[in-house]
């Protein structure tokens, strides 16, 4: 189960979930505790849950597989939701790939009920009362798929201990974190740890 420090921070625990409720200006910083770690990171509008954080539309307005620090990431309705601030981490992370999802597991040859990040999201919009009509593609923090000609390789994350990726919020939005479930094929180095989430006060 999640757990909140006197300071803010929650800590998800391994293959799991966690939606907060975010206001315009407040920074939003994902840690890596143990390092290797995927973190799935999703972004609805605070007034409508049909308004989404869209990797394809983030890309289009960059022209970048995944922005950099002082770009913003867009909804499908091309508004910025969200401004990249700062990374600790080596940088490696991914907009090309959609949440895991049962589907995907059955597909893998996992058992019933194995965890996933869309799992994860839904059950952490129902804890504040809300339900998305989509699964959004997230934006894969710390997640290391390098594009090599026409192929896609999915490596070993290779975030360190302490990594850290900051974003403001840039209007009012509800935040998911998943801390990705994934050990059947190489992301988290086959042994899903914990993520933390601060959210932080505007600067």
């Amino acid at each position: 189960m999640e757990t909140t420090t006197a300071e803010g921070r929650t800590i998800l625990p391994a293959r799991t979930g966690h939606a907060a409720r975010v206001a315009a200006g407040q920074r939003i910083s994902v840690i890596d505790l143990d390092g290797g770690q995927v973190g799935d990171l999703f972004a609805f509008a605070a007034d409508d849950p049909g308004e989404h954080l869209s990797a394809g539309h983030t890309r289009a307005a960059t022209s970048r597989l995944f922005p950099a620090a002082g770009q913003d990431f867009v909804t499908d309705r091309r508004r910025p939701i969200l401004t990249l601030l700062s990374d600790t981490s080596p940088g490696r992370h991914d907009m090309l790939i959609p949440a895991c999802d049962p589907a995907r597991y059955a597909g893998l040859g996992a058992d019933p009920g194995h965890p996933s990040c869309a799992g994860n999201l839904h059950a952490g919009l129902a804890a504040l009362g809300l339900t998305a009509p989509v699964t959004p593609q997230p934006v894969n923090v710390f997640m290391r798929i390098p594009v090599e000609g026409d192929e896609l390789r999915w490596l070993p994350a290779v975030s360190r201990p302490g990594d850290a990726i900051t974003f403001r919020a840039l209007m009012d939005c509800v935040v998911v974190l998943s801390a990705c479930p994934q050990d059947l094929v190489g992301i988290n180095g086959g042994q899903p740890t914990r993520l933390a989430i601060d959210l932080l006060p505007a600067d």
